[in-house]
């Protein structure tokens, strides 16, 4: 069975540090790039962050450029993505997705596979 687990959301403070974790099971992410999402309640949809099949190009959405980093981990084939500074507007569910194909939607309309989600809440 093809899928994808999220890890390592909670209730954080703000200022504080996550560490998500996507986990592949049933393919190897060395195919994929892996895309991170976001929703909050009652808002759309939010692209977080991408990096790419072979793990050499990385793109993050402009309000996370410096606070969060990408990276994949071919030996546990997962992707993390490491999330500092973090601030009470970065309250949602994450959700990792696999592609075969770039990084370039960012809208998450052609991803093959998807997880169900981590809950991250920031606040105090």
């Amino acid at each position: 069975q093809l899928q994808l687990v999220e890890s390592g959301g909670e209730l954080v403070q703000p200022g504080g540090s996550l560490r998500l974790s996507c986990a592949a099971s049933g393919f190897t992410l060395d195919d994929y790039a892996i895309g991170w999402f976001r929703q909050a309640p009652g808002k759309e949809r939010e692209w977080v962050s991408c990096i790419s099949s072979s793990g050499g190009s990385t793109n993050y959405a402009d309000s996370m450029k410096g606070r969060f980093t990408i990276s994949k981990d071919r030996a546990k084939n997962t992707v993390d993505v490491q999330m500092n500074s973090l601030k009470p507007e970065d309250t949602g569910v994450y959700s990792c997705a696999g592609i075969g194909a770039g990084c370039g939607d960012v809208l998450g309309k052609h991803y093959d596979y998807w997880g169900q989600g981590t809950q991250v809440t920031v606040s105090s």
